[in-house]
């Protein structure tokens, strides 16, 4: 992690609001729902850099916000404000928001890897786990065969799945191993930043285990950034070097992971320390 470096991504002022608003709306939250119009602000005002080869870990319930904001950040969602810019895209000069749908395609196949904590979101079932990772070469504009398979071999490899298993589909493999295929998808192409929402949510502990692992292992190996959203702050405490506590769609504290964990500020990130203990 360099914070003297400048960041892979910044985020200013990400809101996404669900409904039209009114002038009451900021002062009359209940959670995140205005008591006057109904409006839900998933997220709210939401700001946060994410630098050279560090895991960012945002925590927080359900609800939260967390999920939204990885999802805005991979274009499932539109914000209703906010800007965003990479470093790798036009020198981090552009809001990613006011994009064309063409240069979204190439941030996501370029830039960005996602992996979803429902594996049917980012895999093709019916697929050979080979062919999922080739798609999204092709879809980079690659079409050498040679290269994909070499590169199919490689990731698969990288995410212990038997080169032997490589031409069967993710629906036969275990919810575990669907999402290492997910890993070695989302980095066929070298991204700069890897988006990880809730990966091991509904895995069993030990397959948890595997999956964190290779997680530390793949920031070792490339090198790459990695925005890491969970509610589990054991999986935070793990793997985050800094981390980032969300409630109600809001930001409530931010910081080091260590200092967050052993001194934390608000008084929703000590009830979530201490459910630790």
């Amino acid at each position: 992690m360099h914070l003297n470096e400048d960041p892979v991504l910044s985020v200013r002022n990400l809101t996404l609001r669900y409904g039209d608003g009114c002038t009451d709306c900021r002062e009359s939250l209940d959670k995140n729902r205005c008591a006057i119009c109904g409006s839900v602000w998933a997220a709210n005002d939401i700001s946060f850099d994410v630098y050279p080869g560090e895991i960012l870990g945002i925590v927080g319930e359900s609800g939260s916000g967390k999920t939204t904001l990885m999802r805005s950040l991979y274009f499932d969602f539109d914000p209703t404000s906010g800007c965003a810019v990479l470093r790798d895209y036009k020198d981090g000069m552009k809001n990613i928001w006011e994009t064309s749908p063409a240069e979204r395609r190439m941030i996501k196949n370029n830039i960005m890897g996602m992996v979803y904590q429902n594996p049917a979101l980012g895999l093709r079932m019916d697929y050979s786990a080979a062919s999922n990772i080739a798609e999204k070469i092709i879809a980079a504009g690659s079409r050498n065969a040679g290269f994909m398979t070499r590169r199919a071999t490689e990731l698969l490899e990288a995410v212990e799945i038997q080169t032997s298993r490589m031409s069967e589909a993710p629906k036969y493999f275990s919810g575990g191993m669907q999402q290492r295929i997910q890993i070695s998808k989302a980095l066929a192409n070298n991204p700069a930043l890897l988006l990880l929402d809730e990966v091991t949510t509904g895995l069993d502990l030990s397959v948890q285990a595997k999956v964190l692992d290779l997680i530390r292992k793949i920031k070792a190996i490339y090198g790459i950034s990695i925005l890491l959203v969970s509610h589990d702050l054991a999986v935070i405490r793990m793997l985050a070097d800094r981390t980032i506590v969300m409630l109600d769609g809001k930001i409530v504290e931010s910081g080091l992971s260590d200092q967050i964990l052993e001194d934390p500020q608000h008084v929703y990130t000590q009830q979530l320390v201490h459910s630790l203990i």
